[in-house]
């Protein structure tokens, strides 16, 4: 299945789409400008049937209200976030940007645990990656060799634990046993920056050398 990225916001959050040959797709983190998401979508004549979220920080939920009532479709988050959404303090819109505090509804689906998820046509894999943030998920789509992850792992980096929930050794455990178990070519799509691979980031990301 086809990926597109779509930086949006004033941090440039990576949301990607997932379609396939129908022309149906799912959208992973809409953090920001909701209306050129959705004429994005349009335009390439696309048709969402969800909408997934690594986890709740506000530059990766900021259009997420926007996006459901359009399309009218649901909204998958874990479990550990659930609270996260309408709340400031937690999403860090307070924390970060104050004149902006982003309070989105509830969720309508809440995951927990490794599972394999089928919506609509698609079929594939969450994996939980606390760290970052609690209720961290990586997306893997195994026939197609990509694994969406949010900000748990970037491009020779790794997220911040510094925010509410963070914990770097538990970030650490969640990317040497959940993600670097996957095949070498895999492509890594990050919340932030450019994709890399499995295997670049086994060989040359510092922050995981010597765990």
């Amino acid at each position: 299945m086809e990926y597109i990225q779509i930086p949006l916001g004033p941090i440039q959050t990576n949301c990607y789409i997932v379609k396939n040959e129908n022309q149906s797709c799912l959208i992973f983190d809409p953090g920001a400008e909701g209306n050129k998401l959705i004429q994005f979508l349009k335009n390439e004549g696309l048709n969402p049937v969800a909408i997934l979220l690594t986890h709740a920080h506000f530059d990766h939920i900021g259009a997420v209200d926007d996006i459901r009532d359009y399309f009218q479709i649901p909204v998958y988050l874990h479990e550990n976030e659930a609270d996260w959404l309408g709340n400031p303090d937690l999403n860090g819109s307070n924390f970060l940007t104050h004149d902006l505090l982003i309070k989105i509804k509830p969720a309508d689906y809440l995951l927990k645990g490794e599972k394999e998820l089928k919506i609509g046509d698609f079929s594939f894999f969450s994996y939980e990656t606390p760290g970052h943030s609690p209720g961290s998920l990586s997306y893997y789509f195994q026939d197609s060799r990509y694994v969406i992850s949010g900000d748990a792992l970037f491009q020779g980096s790794i997220g911040r634990t510094d925010l509410v929930g963070g914990n770097h050794d538990q970030l650490i455990e969640s990317i040497h046993a959940k993600l670097l178990t996957l095949a070498e070519d895999t492509i890594v799509l990050p919340g932030h920056g450019p994709s890399t691979t499995i295997g670049m980031e086994m060989d040359s990301n510092p922050f995981l050398n010597g765990f």
